[in-house]
């Protein structure tokens, strides 16, 4: 069986994490597949939009724990070396342009969890529930959630949950900004592929550029920043998409964007 799965259609990539048996706790095969798949989505113009999610009843809990108490203990060096192979995926992420949805359609645990904070958005099934577990098996966040987490709901939050390790339900991790939307589990991906669609079949060069100066806007300062925006703008306005959304505002009609 093929522990990932990665399709495209209508401009959306979708990477379905595919070990429900194990509640899709990702091994070294499906770290592979996943960087590879990402690589894809960012470089293939028929992808503008890609979707994250999981088989069967769970989004992701994380490494898979039980082979790795099967197996022979790793020296600290060849630990690093897993996480570094693990790290791939959101710095991979850091390079991608175009917007990335996670659906979490079922559980997300330690680093099944971080995965999805990797991502621009994050729609939740009602029920689910989600967690930094962490702690309870002592160990500290290694795929990124504690820097990813408390850039979403801020430090003191993000420290209770990473402390405690306790699972929060769907509509507290809504309350709190960790996921955009909860919605039926019925309609979550239908949810989720209607914002997917929208945003493939929008104007993509400056919906990458926003993502872009969001992202660098956290990291530099504003005159930095505002310096920055006029060069996109200065060359954004220039585009056919553009100009295609003024006449489509003053003609009130939806506009027919096509840049790629």
């Amino acid at each position: 069986m093929t522990v990932l799965l990665y399709t495209i259609g209508d401009g959306v990539a979708t990477i379905t994490l595919n070990r429900p048996e194990r509640m899709n706790a990702f091994d070294e095969e499906m770290i592979d597949l996943w960087v590879d798949a990402l690589g894809d989505a960012r470089q293939n113009e028929a992808v503008q939009a890609i979707v994250v999610t999981g088989a069967g009843r769970a989004f992701c809990s994380g490494g898979d724990v039980g082979s790795m108490a099967g197996r022979a203990p790793r020296s600290g060096l060849d630990h690093k070396r897993w996480l570094e192979r693990i790290h791939r995926i959101p710095l991979t992420l850091e390079q991608i342009d175009k917007p990335v949805i996670a659906a979490l359609n079922g559980p997300a645990v330690g680093a099944g969890l971080d995965m999805a904070l990797m991502c621009d958005l994050r729609y939740a099934a009602a029920g689910i529930r989600v967690s930094e577990g962490y702690v309870k098996v002592g160990l500290i966040p290694g795929d990124g959630g504690s820097y990813f987490l408390p850039r979403l709901i801020g430090t003191a939050r993000a420290l209770e949950l990473l402390w405690t390790g306790d699972p929060i339900d769907a509509d507290e991790a809504e309350r709190i900004g960790l996921v955009n939307r909860v919605v039926p589990a019925d309609q979550l991906l239908p949810s989720v592929y209607t914002l997917a669609g929208r945003l493939a079949r929008g104007p993509s060069v400056a919906i990458r550029t926003t993502k872009r100066a969001v992202y660098q806007g956290l990291r530099t300062d504003l005159r930095t920043h505002l310096d920055m925006i006029s060069s996109h703008m200065s060359f954004i306005q220039q585009m056919e998409d553009h100009h295609e959304g003024a006449r489509a505002f003053v003609e009130k009609r939806p506009p027919s964007f096509k840049g790629r």
